[in-house]
C-alpha cells in the first residue's frame, strides 16, 4: 500500500466546537453549523475575515460601533447587548478544512438547556442550510425557527446587500431593529 493510499484511510481529526455566547437577555439565537478552521484557531465565532457575519450586524446597527476583531470579548458583549446569542448545531465533528460538506460523524449540541440559559428566547435563526438541517431539534424549544442565508464566503451566490436585507428582516421581525 502506498503512502497516499494509507493517508486516504485516515479519519479527519475530531474537532470540538465553541461554547455558546448567550445571556439571560438573548432574544434571538444565531446557530451556525460548526466553526471554520480560522474560527477554531482563534477560538472565536466568525473569525474568518471574509465572513460577512460581523459586517452584516454592524450594517444593521451602525449607531453602535462594533469592536474590532482583536477585541473578541468586546464583540461578544456588543452582540449580547443587541439581544443576540451565538452557538452552533454541532458540538463536535470530524472535518478537514472548513466546508460544511466535509463534516462527518457530527454530534449535535444539547439545545434543551437553552430555555434555562435564555429565558427571553423568542426565535432561532439558522445561519445557512447545514445548520437548518437541524431545525427540528431546535423547534422543540417552541420558538420560531428561520433559515437565513449563510454569511460564509462560500455563499457567493448571495451579495452582501442581499444577505444584509434578509438578516435585517428577520431581526426586525423580533423587535431587535
Amino acid at each position: 500500500m502506498s503512502m497516499a493510499q494509507a493517508s486516504d484511510r485516515c479519519p479527519a481529526p475530531r474537532l470540538a466546537g465553541l461554547p455558546p455566547v448567550v445571556s439571560g437577555c438573548t432574544v434571538v439565537l444565531v446557530l451556525g453549523s460548526f466553526p471554520g478552521a480560522a474560527s477554531l484557531r482563534a477560538r472565536q465565532y466568525y473569525a474568518h475575515p471574509q465572513n460577512h457575519f460581523w459586517r452584516i450586524l454592524q450594517a444593521l446597527w451602525p449607531q453602535y460601533p462594533l469592536p474590532g476583531p482583536q477585541d473578541y470579548a468586546g464583540r461578544c458583549a456588543w452582540l449580547l447587548a443587541r439581544g443576540l446569542g451565538l452557538w452552533d448545531v454541532y458540538a463536535a465533528c470530524e472535518r478537514e478544512g472548513s466546508l460544511d460538506t466535509r463534516i462527518r460523524n457530527a454530534e449535535v449540541n444539547d439545545f434543551s438547556r437553552l430555555r434555562t440559559l435564555c429565558p427571553q428566547l423568542a426565535a432561532i435563526v439558522h445561519n445557512g442550510g447545514e445548520s437548518f438541517r437541524h431545525a427540528r431539534a431546535t423547534a422543540l424549544l417552541g420558538v420560531p425557527v428561520l433559515r437565513l442565508p449563510s454569511t460564509s464566503p462560500a455563499n457567493a451566490s448571495w451579495s452582501f446587500e442581499r444577505k444584509r436585507a434578509a438578516w435585517g428582516e428577520a431581526l426586525a421581525a423580533q423587535g431587535l431593529l
